[in-house]
């Protein structure tokens, strides 16, 4: 039997779609901001005002959706989930709602120090070792970022006064078989960082034909002799006035 790596279904329709478990929301927000940290989120809708407008649904527990406004615009905020498949269904979820635009941002492990520490990371592609982009779009080493996204987010950047740095991120299934061998190979190949679920993200965007766009705030450091933990268990909670900021500017200019 061919895998997914070697042959690609390109048929639109699946066996369950998406708009067969989810219902458009009305009034549903056109751009959506989702990050990976429940804590981050929970801190920011505690100090603000938001409301649930929807649930996202799994075995894992409830999703809420919170619609939150910033300038006048409103706008969608979710959890997004840890790894490639989890993160995509959201994603096909949230889509399936009534988002038109998404920003997506998260934590990554450093693998070059000089250039990535302290900034905030823009990917300009994403290597695909993870298994969820091929069911989406064909198979191929890396997926790109478009361009005009990656734009935008460098204007809000340059707005807000925040360092930050392009470059290409490793996305990887496995956090516990990021060997020392593999970590230098992507090092190597101009990887910034690495994380678990941009290439799978970009796909989906891409087949939905809906724009995204991605940054990464530096947690654990891979570039040493010695792994370096940092504030990795902190999930951005810290942060999270700066990084939000970030995301609402991105949909304000979206």
């Amino acid at each position: 039997m061919a895998t997914i790596f070697d042959r690609f279904c390109n048929g639109r329709d699946a066996f369950v779609n998406p708009c067969d478990v989810i219902r458009p929301v009305p009034g549903f927000p056109e751009v959506c901001i989702t990050t990976f940290s429940e804590g981050m989120i929970k801190n920011f809708v505690e100090h603000r005002e938001a409301k649930v407008i929807t649930n996202l649904y799994s075995a894992n527990g409830t999703v809420p959706v919170y619609e939150i406004e910033y300038k006048n615009k409103r706008m969608g905020l979710f959890l997004s989930r840890v790894g490639a498949p989890a993160c995509a269904a959201g994603l096909e979820e949230v889509i399936a709602s009534g988002a038109k635009k998404l920003i997506q941002f998260g934590c990554c492990g450093i693998l070059n120090e000089s250039l990535a520490d302290h900034k905030i990371i823009l990917p300009s592609s994403a290597v695909r070792d993870e298994g969820t982009s091929y069911h989406y779009i064909p198979g191929s080493e890396e997926i790109d970022v478009d361009p005009a996204s990656t734009d935008t987010a460098v204007r809000c950047l340059e707005k807000l006064k925040i360092p930050y740095v392009t470059g290409k991120v490793w996305t990887t299934d496995a956090i516990y078989r990021e060997t020392p061998a593999a970590v230098q190979e992507r090092r190597e190949q101009g990887c910034l960082a690495v994380e678990m679920e941009c290439s799978a993200s970009l796909a989906v965007a891409r087949f939905r034909n809906i724009p995204i766009i991605h940054f990464f705030y530096g947690a654990d450091n891979l570039d040493a002799g010695k792994w370096e933990i940092r504030d990795l268990t902190d999930y951005g909670i810290r942060h999270t006035d700066q990084y939000m900021a970030i995301a609402l500017e991105c949909g304000i200019a979206f």
